[in-house]
């Protein structure tokens, strides 16, 4: 795990300088933010442990550099954090773990940059219930890579949090976003599955207190 200790902003100002799509997808995809990032109120400490890489799925061709799992609900991913000790990283920990201090729109800066992140394919296979499986080996994108040293946070797979102000069943957050052309910043939130929702492009990685 990587320990993630520093003062987080919980509401950033992050301007995008250059949009990548047209309408109606004008305020998708952004190629590059202003620098720096404006924290807008006070910041607030962190101290905790986070997952290097995602949950690993057990059987992957090569058991040394594993998929990611999914197909897991947000109560199974729960619970198989629990049963390592840890838990489903809270909303803002996952986010400060992707940005670091100084609020980094993607994990490894202000400019999405081609081939550094699982992201932006196109060949989906159409809808979701035949979606072909882009999932790429924990190591393969070595740049995709946030100031805390954590690998794949945007890309990949969409990944499970526990949203801190809300109650059953809708403690369940999406971040990240996966292999598609989509938002895929640290700070992008997807809230539109409950706790029971699970598919092909949704894993999860755990976070843990320090002692």
């Amino acid at each position: 795990m990587a320990l993630v200790d520093g003062d987080y902003c919980p509401e950033a100002d992050q301007v995008c300088l250059k949009w990548l799509d047209p309408p109606p997808y004008q305020n998708l995809r952004c190629g590059e933010y202003a620098k720096p990032a404006k924290c807008k109120v006070a910041r607030q400490h962190r101290r905790f442990c986070i997952d290097r890489e995602e949950y690993a799925e057990t059987g992957s061709p090569d058991p040394n550099d594993p998929l990611p799992l999914v197909n897991k609900n947000w109560g199974e991913a729960k619970a198989l954090c629990e049963a390592r000790g840890a838990r489903l990283c809270k909303e803002s920990e996952w986010e400060f773990a992707c940005e670091g201090p100084d609020m980094h729109p993607y994990p490894h800066g202000f400019s999405r940059v081609a081939g550094h992140c699982n992201i932006d394919r196109t060949d989906l296979g159409g809808p979701m219930d035949k979606l072909r499986d882009h999932r790429a080996p924990m190591s393969q994108f070595k740049a995709c890579m946030s100031p805390f040293g954590v690998h794949n946070m945007t890309g990949n797979v969409d990944e499970w949090v526990e949203r801190e102000t809300s109650a059953p069943p809708n403690r369940s957050a999406l971040r990240g976003g996966w292999w598609l052309p989509g938002r895929n910043r640290c700070r992008a939130a997807t809230l539109g599955h409950d706790e029971s929702y699970s598919g092909k492009q949704v894993g999860f990685r755990c976070c843990k207190d320090t002692k």
